[in-house]
């Protein structure tokens, strides 16, 4: 007589349940992976995007005290965003007389300084005092543009008219043109009669 069949249900080896937790660690990992560098990504960013407003705010100190700069390499250190940051400064001549260049550099203090890699940012601004000459065409500040002026000109700020004068520091204003204005004519159309061709 034959033994009956077993009905027992197979379950998973040992080496079955192996290999899976082999992929699912694989998988985890690459994931684990993932976030890291784009947490890292993020929080590079963060500090490139506080140092270039660093650098900004050093630029804008070097032009709002007034005083031209002396050319050369400066440094520095200041608190920002609760954190410590180096900046590196260089003023130097352009090729326009009168203008410097203002190059800062910004990096945290807790990184290594190794060459030009260590910094975050880097801005350039320009800073000086060369203006150009005077070409005599700056408009007159004491004219009120627009307050019921007359056929000879707009009314100044003292309500009379003026007519073309120049006003100001010898400067012809934009608003008391001696210019005459152009006169608009509507051209005749006629019909000629034909002539006969001889």
């Amino acid at each position: 007589m034959k033994a009956p069949a077993s009905t027992h249900a197979r379950g998973f080896t040992l080496i079955e349940v192996l290999v899976a937790l082999a992929v699912v660690t694989l998988g985890m990992a690459a994931l684990l992976g993932t976030l890291n560098s784009a947490a890292g990504t993020a929080g590079y960013l963060q500090d490139k995007t506080l140092a270039e407003w660093i650098a900004l705010n050093q630029v804008s100190k070097v032009r709002l005290t007034g005083q031209g700069p002396t050319k050369g390499n400066s440094d520095g250190e200041v608190d920002y965003a609760g954190r410590k940051w180096k900046w590196s400064q260089v003023v130097d001549d352009m090729p326009i007389p009168g203008v410097l260049s203002v190059v800062v550099k910004v990096r945290p203090s807790d990184v290594a300084a190794s060459g030009d890699n260590a910094w975050y940012a880097e801005v350039t601004g320009v800073v000086g005092d060369a203006v150009g000459a005077p070409r005599g065409d700056l408009p007159s500040w004491n004219v009120t543009p627009g307050q019921g002026g007359t056929q000879g000109g707009p009314q100044n700020a003292t309500g009379t008219t003026t007519t073309g004068a120049a006003t100001g520091a010898g400067a012809p204003s934009l608003f008391n043109s001696t210019t005459p204005s152009p006169t608009t004519t509507t051209p005749t159309l006629t019909n000629p009669t034909p002539q006969p061709h001889q």
